[in-house]
């Protein structure tokens, strides 16, 4: 798997991450640049550690199945990207706006908005993707998208949240169509 597709794996796994940060946005009186980089922090350390701890996990068994890595890691892609547009178009319950940053408040929201990372990461175990790499590029993406997310959600508010969690879900079913056909054959 080659940088472009980790950098798409990453904007999408982010979209989660961007959302609640654009709430976070909403929630700020005073928008000051501590706000932005903990949001960025707290979003990119788990969406990094999430994929690496999956990635632990798969490499334990990813040679008993190599026969069908690439249809795991297609459903996982698959499911995750799916379950972001249902919930994008399902307008669901949205993270509630709370200005608060202290590590009680940040610390779920990064475990919740990374959960997707724990699955692709056990897709990488089974694709040999080179994990550091991987881990290093979906961090410092979602690492830019949670701090202008911050910005984003002080300047325009709520009207992008929904458009990026599509965006998101539909960037991973992509990822996972395009690394079945390859290794089906179906494309080079």
């Amino acid at each position: 798997m080659g940088f472009v597709e980790l950098f798409l794996i990453g904007i999408g796994l982010s979209m989660d991450a961007f959302a609640v940060s654009i709430c976070k946005g909403l929630s700020v009186q005073h928008l000051r640049v501590r706000h932005m980089l903990l949001a960025g922090l707290y979003f990119g350390a788990f969406q990094a550690l999430m994929p690496l701890l999956g990635y632990l996990l798969g490499a334990g068994f990813a040679g008993t199945i190599e026969a069908y890595d690439h249809w795991i890691a297609f459903l996982l892609l698959g499911l995750i990207g799916a379950n972001m547009i249902r919930e994008a178009l399902s307008g669901g319950e949205r993270e509630k706006q709370n200005d608060d940053f202290s590590f009680r408040a940040m610390l779920p929201l990064a475990v919740a908005t990374s959960i997707d990372a724990l699955a692709v990461g056990v897709s990488f175990a089974f694709l040999q993707t080179p994990i550091f790499q991987a881990v290093a590029v979906i961090g410092l993406t979602t690492f830019c998208f949670g701090v202008a997310g911050v910005k984003i959600g002080r300047l325009f508010g709520a009207k992008y949240e929904t458009k990026a969690e599509l965006m998101g879900g539909i960037i991973l079913i992509l990822i996972g169509s395009k690394i079945l056909l390859e290794h089906l054959g179906i494309l080079g």
